[in-house]
């Protein structure tokens, strides 16, 4: 393993980076690796911080030192410039090569050659330094050689801090690492003894039963029940179960319907079969029969009508005479006589009660009074009771009575929720109102279909039908209202018109 020269370069840098106040911003991101090398390392280390007021934003930007950000960014762009990203974002391959110590290559390599990166740091100039004789030694053959001395990039890059760097301890902490060791002695402990866990003898139980069909009952255990037996969700095969939680979550069984949307709300069929005499071409009886229907619906219409207007009359009584004209002009100035006698201005409408204050023996009389009807209420009801047991058959015959009239009464209530059941019900504000019955007079009868008439709406029809079983709201059509009044003006061209 050799390094590259920008490998040997990237590291001594780091370590200066690494040593130097300047870097802190560098250093505040976890896993970035400063690529800048003149990091100013001048000034005091422990410089005490000013306290200074921020609380303008002219003091902002007069005391706010951003030094060390601007140098964090434009180490940033530095990397990005040359090496095309962040050097802590590089993978080893980039950074490193590996030597496989190919015998060809090596053969043709001069193994003498010193790296480049060492020509490259050798001085240039031919004037030897005074300290070369100081430094050099003699080699076995005579000839003198340099002294392995540490190179002045090293030195600088070398850290110049004699405080440790601090260890991350919560790195290398683990919650609950002391509970936890102890409980893995213990299983160890149990394994070796050849005891299985409660957990893992209950999982092996439920496959054991789940495999054998046993533990099979009418009622479903519950999900989080652990005696519960289990199946594979993602397996191919189906497995043969009937568990309610299964064939629901695989849509296998749909959700239970609730019982109150099975009950229709009506008893109508959808499509009513009109009567016979609304064929186009039906016999005598039947036709009589629907015209005698419209005939009574339209008396019962001129009926309500009559009734209506009858309501609405203003009564006769109160028509205006000559007499009561007369009797109306004149009232007021003929004094009336009264022939009754003369009436007191006040007259008491009540008994004033006496102030008068009763004597002991007047409540002592009251009292015997009381208690008198209450000893004879007392005994009525005693002799009553004591006559009731000489009319229990009477009583028997009243009680059978009385359920005959309460089943009869049950029995239409039944029937009249019967009835009910195919009327229309008050489901909104408006009542439903039967549509107009589609007939046909005598004379208007056709005696084919091609000079039938068509009569009615199939639309209407199954909108009444809709309505009429109690499906939807009776409706009627919005009415326009016209938000502002029309406002009428006269054109321009209208006013030129002169006759």
């Amino acid at each position: 393993m050799c390094r590259s020269r920008f490998a040997s370069s990237f590291f001594l840098r780091c370590e200066m980076a690494s040593g130097t106040r300047k870097g802190s911003m560098a250093a505040s991101r976890d896993g970035f690796l400063s690529f800048k090398t003149d990091l100013d390392s001048s000034g005091p280390k422990n410089k005490r911080k000013k306290r200074l007021n921020k609380n303008k934003k002219k003091s902002w930007n007069k005391h706010s030192d951003v030094h060390d950000v601007e140098e964090f960014l434009e180490d940033v762009r530095l990397q990005e410039r040359t090496l095309g990203g962040l050097i802590s974002e590089k993978p080893d391959d980039n950074l490193f090569f590996v030597d496989a110590g190919d015998e060809r290559r090596d053969s043709k390599l001069d193994k003498d050659k010193p790296l480049q990166v060492d020509v490259i740091l050798q001085p240039d100039s031919r004037i030897p330094t005074p300290t070369d004789g100081l430094v050099s030694s003699e080699k076995p053959d005579g000839s003198r050689r340099r002294k392995d001395k540490p190179l002045r990039i090293d030195l600088i890059l070398q850290p110049d801090s004699r405080v440790p760097a601090p260890k991350d301890v919560l790195a290398h902490q683990i919650p609950n690492a002391k509970k936890l060791r102890l409980i893995a002695q213990r299983a160890q402990q149990l394994e070796a003894h050849g005891v299985v866990p409660r957990r893992q003898r209950l999982l092996q139980a439920r496959l054991q039963r789940s495999l054998a069909g046993k533990g099979k009952t009418n009622k479903p255990a519950a999900n989080n029940d652990p005696q519960r037996g289990f199946y594979d969700l993602w397996s191919g095969a189906v497995p043969e179960t009937a568990d309610p939680w299964y064939l629901q979550q695989t849509k296998k069984m749909l959700v239970k319907r609730p019982a109150r949307l099975n009950v229709k709300p009506s008893t109508l069929p959808a499509v009513e079969v009109p009567a016979p005499g609304a064929s186009y071409n039906p016999d005598f009886l039947s036709h009589q029969a629907l015209l005698l229907q419209g005939h009574e619906i339209e008396l019962k219409k001129q009926k309500a009508e009559l009734r209506l207007e009858r309501q609405l009359a203003f009564p006769k009584e109160q028509i205006a005479t000559r007499e009561s004209a007369f009797q109306e002009e004149v009232e007021g100035l003929i004094e009336e006589s009264d022939d009754e006698g003369p009436h007191d201005e006040y007259t008491p409408l009540y008994h004033a009660a006496s102030g008068e204050k009763k004597t002991e023996r007047q409540r002592k009389w009251e009292r015997q009074l009381r208690e008198r009807e209450k000893r004879w209420k007392a005994l009525r009801q005693a002799r009553d009771r004591q006559q009731q047991l000489f009319r229990l058959r009477s009583l028997k015959a009243e009680v059978l009575q009385q359920e005959e009239t309460t089943g009869r009464r049950q029995e239409a209530r039944r029937a009249k929720k019967l009835e009910e059941e195919s009327l229309p019900r008050r489901l909104g504000k408006l009542k439903y109102q039967e549509p107009d019955l589609d007939l046909q007079l005598s004379s208007e009868m056709a005696g084919s279909l091609r000079r039938l008439k068509p009569e009615g709406s199939i639309l209407k029809d199954r909108f009444k039908s809709l309505q009429k079983r109690n499906l939807i709201e009776p409706r009627e059509r919005a009415k326009f209202v016209r938000k502002h009044k029309l406002k009428y003006v006269e054109k321009r061209a209208f006013k030129e018109v002169t006759v």
